[in-house]
């Protein structure tokens, strides 16, 4: 079976005829040796990228400043990032500006595949805090088909996601070093309630590493009443419908925040 295999990927001048087989044996045992190897490792690659430890490259990373100062603090201006990946050319685009950048979510890829992610910074009662969104399934039936992998897809890369905002938005965080310590909140958004959930991922140094410690809860609230100690007033994402933890122990009830839908962006 690997004898065929192998030599099924041969060029045309390089398989030996029917009637030659016996004389070249020697020959194609020599060019069937050499191919395993390369068989193997084409086997190995795939398994390695989907489940080995995810890695950020800076290289593939292109980063867009959409009327937004690099040096500025969020605190008081709104500050949104909108991360796409190319399944082509294996690039990240992130898009720092006031709101999501509407049109990286435009193309036909994105909407099936909804495999961007959107964050923005807030500050509540006083204490800064990066919330990332991540869609799972709802929308059409093919994202309904595997939610338990798109979860463990986007847990397993968000550290990769993490990495590029740190490095694309450097010289903030350089700036504003005690963004580090801000506590990072991953919103999973599923129609399926196992995979609708919030998570802490611990402070933004932590979250950027596959060994940070990640819990199930929701963040502090927003005071009711107008102040200054929470910014934005109103969310520079638009969402699409309710996340609920319920079940988190310590914490029941739900906050009315979705994914935002590119259809109505």
């Amino acid at each position: 079976m690997c004898s065929l295999s192998a030599n099924m990927l041969l060029p045309t001048k390089l398989k030996p005829a029917s009637s030659d087989k016996r004389s070249n044996n020697s020959t194609n045992s020599l060019l069937v040796s050499n191919t395993r190897p390369k068989r193997k490792n084409q086997s190995i690659v795939p398994m390695a990228r989907l489940f080995g430890p995810a890695i950020f490259e800076s290289s593939k990373l292109k980063v867009l400043f959409l009327g937004v100062d690099d040096k500025k603090y969020p605190p008081t201006l709104p500050r949104t990032y909108t991360l796409t990946h190319s399944d082509i050319t294996a690039k990240l685009t992130l898009a720092i500006s006031h709101s999501i950048n509407s049109s990286q979510l435009q193309g036909w890829a994105n909407r099936i595949y909804r495999d961007e992610v959107v964050a923005e910074w807030k500050k509540v009662k006083g204490n800064m805090s990066l919330h990332v969104h991540c869609h799972i399934s709802g929308g059409h039936f093919l994202l309904d088909l595997f939610p338990k992998f798109r979860y463990y897809i986007f847990s397993k890369e968000l550290p990769v996601v993490l990495n590029a905002i740190v490095h694309g938005d450097g010289n903030l965080l350089n700036n504003y070093p005690d963004l580090q310590e801000a506590l990072v909140w991953v919103y999973f958004h599923s129609n399926d309630d196992e995979f609708n959930r919030v998570e802490c991922w611990g402070p933004l140094w932590e979250a950027t590493s596959h060994d940070g410690h990640r819990t199930r809860t929701l963040p502090q609230t927003r005071c009711k009443d107008e102040c200054s100690c929470c910014f934005p007033t109103v969310s520079s994402i638009p969402w699409s419908h309710s996340l609920t933890n319920e079940d988190v122990s310590g914490y029941p009830g739900t906050q009315a925040e979705g994914m935002p839908n590119p259809e109505k962006l």
